[in-house]
């Protein structure tokens, strides 16, 4: 079984040149940290097939994930028939991570491992994470000298910043639907509330 490495150790440097070019290939590929993102959106759910169009995935992929515990929606789970499975947005930003992480070959074992670790983190921690694999182990980067570091040493080949996952999910997902699960739940109150106050009226009539 493969284990997943969260390496927060500098590897040996290779030289200021070989530290430029990890530079500028790591700024080129999006993977330093730069601005802070917006605030997550709390009372907002998404259905399965626009969770599918944001990750990226299949609908066999996101019910699958869904039935082995890998993702599971958080916002609202299916109760039963007719039922609504709703995706919050840290669940999308996880599952475009688990499709780039398996596109570029990484086993589900250690993916597995990857999402538990990104589960308890904090959603601020979780914007200054840059996942980097060598395609045997998946590292996590908190600062762009681990970045750097990584790419110098020719360990790191692939990279996914997890706050550029989070600004590609929220440009993807301003045009598409969801649901405001407190308003909804206002919405149903105030229609029982006025069904409720017409038979009122019409059994005193």
């Amino acid at each position: 079984m493969e284990d997943i490495v969260f390496d927060h150790e500098q590897k040996p440097g290779h030289g200021a040149d070989d530290a430029q070019r990890a530079a500028e290939q790591a700024d080129e590929q999006g993977l330093l940290f730069t601005d802070d993102v917006s605030p997550l959106p709390s009372d907002t759910g998404y259905r399965g097939p626009t969770a599918c169009n944001a990750a990226g995935i299949s609908y066999r992929q996101l019910d699958y994930w869904a039935r082995t515990g890998l993702v599971e929606p958080s916002v609202r789970g299916a109760t039963g028939s007719g039922t609504q499975r709703l995706y919050s947005f840290r669940d999308i930003l996880i599952l475009k991570v688990i499709k780039r992480l398996l596109d570029a070959g990484i086993s589900l074992q250690q993916i597995r491992a990857a999402v538990q670790h990104l589960r308890e983190r904090g959603t601020d921690d979780l914007t200054r994470v840059t996942l980097m694999s060598d395609g045997a182990s998946v590292y996590e980067c908190t600062s762009n000298d681990e970045v750097i570091d990584l790419l110098q040493g020719g360990q790191g080949v692939f990279g996914i910043a997890i706050g550029g996952v989070w600004r590609e999910i929220e440009g993807t997902l301003s045009e598409l639907p969801s649901e405001r699960t407190a308003e909804d739940g206002e919405q149903v109150a105030s229609m029982s509330d006025e069904l409720a106050a017409r038979r009122a009226a019409r059994n005193a009539g």
